[in-house]
């Protein structure tokens, strides 16, 4: 296969720009000449990168996968030819992780403390977002892992031979509010006619598991919104003031419960599980990520 390395950094300027003539001017050639190397890419490759119907244009689902072995490709490229010039000494690999909110807050330096040397001396860059982020982070090549909760149902979900993961922990969806003067909940989910609702805003990741656990139940026709955010922790916040009742994950409040500043309303099937996942891309070749990923799969097999 004979691929010349300014066609990747074309078809990356296309990804980017959505845009045969702006990709082109990015790239200081004429459109027609751009437009002739994404062509001979694609035939080099014999499979179709870009949907040129579409408009603007978009990429196809090959060339979606294509665009991370590319970047990943140029960046090796760059990096090798930076260090034969001398004009950077050799360092250790960064990962980049993207992760949502409440786990990068909540679980991920707990995670690192546990991961053992060498790899709590790997430099890490992290980044919270939310879980549609993540995965568009992941999907694009723009972070080599990513750290969110793990939906069966969910519309995101990703092929799990060119994304594979692995479960790291189990945690839990509870109902939190502010105790009363003698120590029980001040609301309760069974009994009053009007609950204050502390709820994730529309198309918040944690917002559809709640949703879907409520979805039979009559107490989602006593709840009354009062509040909405798409973060765990600021849902906490308001919880904390005594404003209503909010489901959390247990992780995020774990000192609160100890300390009886929040506590969790019953019964049972109010609560729901949620399981913690790490993601890589396969056609991401990093030796920090498959070191880390051997790592961590050692560890699961010896548990």
């Amino acid at each position: 296969m004979d691929i010349d390395s300014k066609w990747l950094e074309d078809f990356m300027a296309l990804a980017s720009c959505r845009s045969f003539s702006q990709a082109a001017g990015r790239r200081h050639v004429t459109q027609p000449a751009f437009s002739r190397r994404i062509r001979a890419l694609e035939q080099a490759l014999g499979v179709t990168l870009v949907d040129r119907s579409a408009v603007p244009i978009d990429l196809t689902a090959e060339g979606q996968l294509f665009l991370i072995t590319a970047r990943a490709v140029v960046d090796q490229l760059h990096e090798a030819a930076a260090r034969l010039r001398g004009l950077q000494p050799a360092k250790a690999q960064v990962l980049d992780i993207a992760a949502a909110h409440s786990l990068a807050n909540s679980y991920f330096p707990g995670w690192v403390a546990e991961l053992g040397e060498p790899w709590r001396a790997q430099s890490m860059r992290l980044a919270a977002m939310n879980v549609e982020d993540a995965v568009h982070e992941l999907r694009e090549g723009h972070c080599d892992l990513m750290l969110v909760y793990y939906d069966p149902l969910s519309a995101l979900q990703l092929d799990a031979t060119t994304f594979p993961s692995l479960a790291l922990s189990q945690t839990q969806m509870v109902p939190v509010c502010t105790p009363d003067t003698e120590g029980r909940p001040r609301f309760d989910l069974e009994r009053d006619e009007s609950v204050p609702l502390l709820a994730y805003s529309q198309g918040a990741f944690l917002g559809r598991t709640v949703r879907l656990m409520l979805a039979n139940d009559e107490l989602r026709l006593r709840l009354r919104t009062v509040f909405e955010t798409a973060m765990a922790d600021g849902l906490k916040g308001m919880a904390l003031k005594g404003l209503g009742v909010a489901w959390l994950p247990r992780l995020c409040i774990e000192q609160e419960l100890a300390e009886g500043r929040l506590v969790e309303l019953g019964p049972e099937r109010y609560q729901t599980g949620l399981e913690i996942r790490l993601y890589r891309c396969s056609l991401v070749h990093k030796p920090s990520v498959e070191g880390l990923w051997r790592h961590l799969k050692k560890g699961q097999r010896q548990g």
